[in-house]
């Protein structure tokens, strides 16, 4: 007999999918081979700009989270641990951002994108509109990182998907947990 269909309609991404993806995501870059160069090569100039580029993309996430717990200093506590994990995901690819949440959210003279609006502008009025941009731009960059695994050394690939799986993580717990 099957079981009836829950009545409520979930939107995301399910705890089964999320725990599917990262042994899938690993699975199919561990058939990729290493850059290919003796043993003693460097990481190849692609391979420096990828990361380079990851670890932008993590520090400009950083400062969302960090955007979003100035201005709704309620969801502090709820934040501030996902918010130390892209830090790592940064520093994991070569960054260094390591300010503390309290720290001012403003940009730094060496960013990459001086057009782009102040973070703390951007942020909703209300707490479950700035969850839910947190967790958008968290899934946005975890499909991108996603997407790239392909064109990337084994290496850097896995840590991609590690990466990717975590923010898909993030988003289950920004858009589902009531923590």
């Amino acid at each position: 007999m099957p079981f009836p269909s829950s009545p409520r309609a979930r939107s995301g991404p399910r705890r089964r999918s999320l725990l599917a993806v990262a042994p899938a995501a690993l699975a199919l870059t561990g058939c990729t081979g290493d850059s290919g160069g003796p043993a003693g090569d460097g990481p190849s100039a692609a391979d420096r700009a990828a990361r380079a580029r990851a670890a932008r993309d993590s520090e400009g996430l950083v400062e969302r989270y960090d955007a979003v717990i100035a201005a709704r200093p309620g969801l502090a506590g709820r934040l501030r641990p996902l918010r130390e994990e892209v830090v790592r995901h940064a520093q994991a690819f070569g960054g260094g951002r390591t300010a503390s949440p309290s720290a001012s959210p403003s940009v730094s003279p060496s960013a990459t994108s001086s057009a782009s609006p102040s973070p703390s502008a951007a942020v909703p009025a209300n707490d479950k509109d700035a969850l839910a941009g947190l967790a958008a731009a968290e899934r946005e960059l975890a499909d991108r990182r996603t997407k790239a695994l392909g064109g990337m050394p084994g290496e850097l690939a896995r840590l991609l998907a590690s990466v990717a799986a975590a923010g898909a993580a993030h988003v289950y717990l920004l858009t589902e947990g009531d923590a």
